[in-house]
Protein backbone atom coordinates (compact mmCIF):
# COMPACT_ATOMS: atom_id res chain seq x y z
CA UNK A 1 0.00 0.00 0.00
CA UNK A 2 1.40 3.58 -0.86
CA UNK A 3 0.41 6.60 1.05
CA UNK A 4 0.75 9.86 -0.27
CA UNK A 5 0.84 13.89 1.09
CA UNK A 6 -0.77 16.02 -1.28
CA UNK A 7 -2.67 19.43 -1.88
CA UNK A 8 -5.43 20.17 -4.34
CA UNK A 9 -5.05 23.15 -6.86
CA UNK A 10 -4.27 26.20 -4.76
CA UNK A 11 -5.58 25.10 -1.40
CA UNK A 12 -2.92 25.46 1.43
CA UNK A 13 -3.84 22.37 3.44
CA UNK A 14 -2.61 19.15 3.20
CA UNK A 15 -4.37 15.84 2.77
CA UNK A 16 -3.36 12.00 2.81
CA UNK A 17 -4.19 9.93 0.47
CA UNK A 18 -3.51 6.09 -0.55
CA UNK A 19 -2.78 5.48 -4.09
CA UNK A 20 -5.49 3.39 -6.38
CA UNK A 21 -4.06 1.46 -8.99
CA UNK A 22 -6.07 3.66 -11.68
CA UNK A 23 -3.60 6.46 -10.90
CA UNK A 24 -5.96 8.20 -8.05
CA UNK A 25 -5.52 9.04 -4.87
CA UNK A 26 -8.22 8.31 -2.06
CA UNK A 27 -7.78 10.97 0.85
CA UNK A 28 -7.98 9.42 4.41
CA UNK A 29 -9.07 10.54 7.41
CA UNK A 30 -6.96 9.98 11.27
CA UNK A 31 -3.21 9.51 11.09
CA UNK A 32 -1.34 7.42 8.61
CA UNK A 33 0.61 5.89 11.19
CA UNK A 34 -2.56 5.30 13.76
CA UNK A 35 -5.62 5.09 13.09
CA UNK A 36 -7.29 6.33 9.15
CA UNK A 37 -10.17 5.61 7.71
CA UNK A 38 -10.24 6.08 3.80
CA UNK A 39 -13.27 8.40 2.49
CA UNK A 40 -15.53 8.99 -0.80
CA UNK A 41 -13.19 11.85 -1.94
CA UNK A 42 -10.91 10.53 -4.93
CA UNK A 43 -8.50 13.00 -7.04
CA UNK A 44 -6.46 11.94 -10.14
CA UNK A 45 -2.93 12.26 -9.64
CA UNK A 46 -2.19 15.05 -12.52
CA UNK A 47 -4.98 17.04 -10.36
CA UNK A 48 -2.84 17.64 -7.24
CA UNK A 49 0.83 18.23 -5.97
CA UNK A 50 2.57 15.62 -4.41
CA UNK A 51 4.34 16.84 -0.96
CA UNK A 52 6.97 14.83 1.03
CA UNK A 53 4.67 11.92 2.16
CA UNK A 54 5.73 12.84 5.81
CA UNK A 55 7.58 15.60 8.13
CA UNK A 56 9.74 13.53 10.51
CA UNK A 57 9.62 14.49 13.91
CA UNK A 58 13.75 13.41 13.54
CA UNK A 59 15.83 11.84 10.72
CA UNK A 60 18.99 9.89 11.53
CA UNK A 61 21.60 8.93 8.77
CA UNK A 62 24.07 6.12 8.76
CA UNK A 63 27.40 6.57 6.67
CA UNK A 64 29.38 4.35 4.26
CA UNK A 65 26.81 1.38 4.71
CA UNK A 66 27.52 -0.13 1.03
CA UNK A 67 30.00 -2.24 -0.74
CA UNK A 68 30.85 -1.30 -4.22
CA UNK A 69 30.27 -3.78 -7.23
CA UNK A 70 32.97 -6.35 -7.04
CA UNK A 71 34.20 -5.40 -3.52
CA UNK A 72 33.27 -7.58 -0.64
CA UNK A 73 31.15 -7.40 2.26
CA UNK A 74 33.01 -7.41 5.78
CA UNK A 75 32.87 -10.53 7.52
CA UNK A 76 31.18 -8.87 10.28
CA UNK A 77 29.15 -5.58 11.02
CA UNK A 78 30.71 -2.30 11.78
CA UNK A 79 31.35 -1.92 15.89
CA UNK A 80 30.63 1.49 16.06
CA UNK A 81 28.50 2.78 12.69
CA UNK A 82 28.74 6.29 11.63
CA UNK A 83 25.52 7.83 12.26
CA UNK A 84 24.47 11.51 11.53
CA UNK A 85 21.03 13.65 12.36
CA UNK A 86 19.27 15.69 10.16
CA UNK A 87 16.82 18.65 10.95
CA UNK A 88 13.15 18.45 9.98
CA UNK A 89 13.63 21.83 7.89
CA UNK A 90 16.20 19.64 5.15
CA UNK A 91 12.92 17.96 4.43
CA UNK A 92 10.96 19.02 0.68
CA UNK A 93 9.27 16.58 -1.67
CA UNK A 94 9.23 15.52 -5.50
CA UNK A 95 9.80 18.42 -7.76
CA UNK A 96 10.52 20.79 -5.24
CA UNK A 97 13.87 22.73 -5.51
CA UNK A 98 17.38 22.08 -3.58
CA UNK A 99 18.41 25.41 -2.91
CA UNK A 100 21.66 25.71 -3.04
CA UNK A 101 23.55 28.69 -1.07
CA UNK A 102 25.52 30.68 -3.17
CA UNK A 103 28.89 29.94 -0.50
CA UNK A 104 28.75 25.97 -1.27
CA UNK A 105 30.55 24.80 -4.14
CA UNK A 106 30.71 21.02 -3.63
CA UNK A 107 27.65 19.34 -3.13
CA UNK A 108 26.60 15.72 -3.28
CA UNK A 109 23.66 13.93 -4.34
CA UNK A 110 22.75 10.07 -2.52
CA UNK A 111 20.39 8.11 -3.62
CA UNK A 112 18.86 6.23 -0.58
CA UNK A 113 16.21 3.86 1.28
CA UNK A 114 14.40 6.04 3.95
CA UNK A 115 13.02 3.18 6.32
CA UNK A 116 9.79 5.27 8.29
CA UNK A 117 9.14 4.09 11.67
CA UNK A 118 5.81 3.45 12.81
CA UNK A 119 6.16 2.28 16.31
CA UNK A 120 7.87 2.99 19.48
CA UNK A 121 10.86 0.80 20.04
CA UNK A 122 13.63 0.38 22.60
CA UNK A 123 15.74 -2.27 22.57
CA UNK A 124 14.22 -4.15 20.24
CA UNK A 125 16.14 -7.20 18.62
CA UNK A 126 16.96 -7.03 14.72
CA UNK A 127 14.30 -9.84 14.66
CA UNK A 128 11.96 -7.60 15.79
CA UNK A 129 12.72 -4.34 13.94
CA UNK A 130 10.70 -5.26 11.08
CA UNK A 131 7.59 -5.20 13.45
CA UNK A 132 8.47 -1.87 13.93
CA UNK A 133 8.65 -0.31 10.39
CA UNK A 134 5.28 1.28 9.15
CA UNK A 135 6.92 1.67 5.55
CA UNK A 136 9.55 2.98 3.25
CA UNK A 137 10.31 5.75 0.85
CA UNK A 138 12.41 7.71 -1.47
CA UNK A 139 15.07 9.55 0.09
CA UNK A 140 18.02 12.49 -1.31
CA UNK A 141 20.56 12.90 1.40
CA UNK A 142 22.03 15.56 -0.15
CA UNK A 143 25.62 16.44 1.40
CA UNK A 144 28.05 20.03 1.82
CA UNK A 145 31.38 18.13 1.55
CA UNK A 146 33.20 21.19 2.69
CA UNK A 147 31.58 21.10 5.60
CA UNK A 148 32.63 17.39 6.57
CA UNK A 149 34.27 17.78 9.95
CA UNK A 150 38.34 16.37 9.84
CA UNK A 151 37.61 14.10 12.73
CA UNK A 152 34.37 12.79 11.22
CA UNK A 153 30.93 14.81 12.06
CA UNK A 154 28.95 14.70 9.45
CA UNK A 155 26.37 16.51 10.56
CA UNK A 156 26.98 20.13 9.74
CA UNK A 157 27.25 19.03 5.78
CA UNK A 158 24.20 17.76 5.90
CA UNK A 159 21.78 20.74 7.54
CA UNK A 160 20.96 23.32 4.88
CA UNK A 161 17.18 23.71 4.42
CA UNK A 162 16.12 21.41 1.19
CA UNK A 163 19.33 18.90 1.79
CA UNK A 164 16.74 16.12 2.38
CA UNK A 165 13.88 15.19 -0.59
CA UNK A 166 11.62 12.73 0.51
CA UNK A 167 8.61 10.58 -1.70
CA UNK A 168 6.81 10.67 -3.32
CA UNK A 169 5.25 7.97 -1.58
CA UNK A 170 5.63 5.81 1.85
CA UNK A 171 5.36 2.31 0.74
CA UNK A 172 3.88 -0.29 3.32
CA UNK A 173 4.84 -3.57 1.71
CA UNK A 174 8.42 -3.19 0.50
CA UNK A 175 10.47 -6.78 -0.21
CA UNK A 176 13.81 -5.48 0.58
CA UNK A 177 15.60 -8.76 -0.61
CA UNK A 178 14.61 -7.63 -4.24
CA UNK A 179 15.25 -3.95 -4.06
CA UNK A 180 17.28 -1.84 -6.58
CA UNK A 181 18.04 1.72 -5.68
CA UNK A 182 19.33 4.13 -8.75
CA UNK A 183 20.14 7.60 -9.13
CA UNK A 184 20.36 9.65 -12.67
CA UNK A 185 22.21 13.31 -12.85
CA UNK A 186 20.70 15.10 -16.37
CA UNK A 187 19.88 11.47 -17.43
CA UNK A 188 23.12 9.69 -16.90
CA UNK A 189 23.21 6.63 -14.57
CA UNK A 190 24.90 6.99 -11.31
CA UNK A 191 24.27 4.44 -8.27
CA UNK A 192 22.61 1.29 -9.25
CA UNK A 193 22.68 -1.23 -6.55
CA UNK A 194 20.86 -3.83 -4.73
CA UNK A 195 20.30 -4.13 -1.11
CA UNK A 196 22.42 -6.96 -0.90
CA UNK A 197 25.34 -4.68 -0.76
CA UNK A 198 24.09 -3.44 2.66
CA UNK A 199 27.15 -3.26 5.19
CA UNK A 200 24.44 -3.10 8.26
CA UNK A 201 20.85 -4.20 6.99
CA UNK A 202 18.09 -2.40 7.78
CA UNK A 203 16.67 -4.52 11.20
CA UNK A 204 20.67 -4.33 12.26
CA UNK A 205 20.42 -0.69 12.09
CA UNK A 206 17.38 -0.45 14.18
CA UNK A 207 18.31 -2.77 16.44
CA UNK A 208 21.61 -1.03 17.05
CA UNK A 209 19.81 2.46 17.50
CA UNK A 210 17.53 1.48 19.73
CA UNK A 211 19.96 -0.25 22.09
CA UNK A 212 20.85 3.58 22.55
CA UNK A 213 17.94 5.82 21.87
CA UNK A 214 14.12 5.36 21.81
CA UNK A 215 12.70 5.66 18.44
CA UNK A 216 9.04 6.90 17.83
CA UNK A 217 6.81 6.85 15.19
CA UNK A 218 7.64 9.53 12.19
CA UNK A 219 11.03 8.91 13.13
CA UNK A 220 13.31 8.31 9.52
CA UNK A 221 15.93 6.50 9.27
CA UNK A 222 18.27 6.99 6.53
CA UNK A 223 19.89 3.52 5.22
CA UNK A 224 22.63 4.88 3.38
CA UNK A 225 23.72 5.14 0.06
CA UNK A 226 25.42 2.58 -2.37
CA UNK A 227 28.39 3.41 -4.62
CA UNK A 228 27.94 5.73 -7.30
CA UNK A 229 26.71 9.26 -5.58
CA UNK A 230 27.80 12.25 -7.30
CA UNK A 231 28.70 16.17 -7.32
CA UNK A 232 26.18 17.71 -8.69
CA UNK A 233 25.53 21.90 -9.91
CA UNK A 234 22.80 24.49 -9.98
CA UNK A 235 20.39 23.72 -12.31
CA UNK A 236 21.15 20.13 -12.55
CA UNK A 237 18.28 17.51 -12.01
CA UNK A 238 18.83 14.87 -9.99
CA UNK A 239 16.47 11.26 -10.32
CA UNK A 240 16.44 8.72 -7.52
CA UNK A 241 14.54 5.53 -7.64
CA UNK A 242 13.59 2.47 -5.83
CA UNK A 243 11.76 -0.41 -7.42
CA UNK A 244 8.59 -0.61 -5.71
CA UNK A 245 8.49 3.09 -4.35
CA UNK A 246 8.56 5.57 -7.35
CA UNK A 247 10.85 8.12 -8.85
CA UNK A 248 11.93 10.98 -6.64
CA UNK A 249 13.51 14.03 -9.15
CA UNK A 250 14.56 17.53 -7.81
CA UNK A 251 16.16 19.71 -9.55
CA UNK A 252 19.00 22.28 -8.17
CA UNK A 253 18.97 26.17 -7.62
CA UNK A 254 20.15 28.99 -6.62
CA UNK A 255 18.55 31.14 -3.86
CA UNK A 256 16.91 30.81 -0.37
CA UNK A 257 14.18 28.63 1.12
CA UNK A 258 10.88 30.71 1.00
CA UNK A 259 9.94 29.09 3.98
CA UNK A 260 12.52 30.44 5.96
CA UNK A 261 11.46 34.20 4.74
Amino acid sequence: MKFARFRVGNESQWKFGILEEEGKLRVVEGSILGQWLPTDDVYPLEHVKLGAPLIPNQIIGIGLNYVAQGEAKPEAGQQMPTFFFKPPSTVVGPNEQLIIPDDLTEIKFEAEIAVVIGKSAYRVTAEQALDYVFGYTIANDVTATSYFHPNGNWTLSKVFPTFTPLGPYIETELDLTRTVIRSELNGELKQCSGTERMIESIPDIIAYLTKLMPLHPGDVILSGAPAGADLFRRGDTIKCSVEGIGELVNQAALGTDDRLS
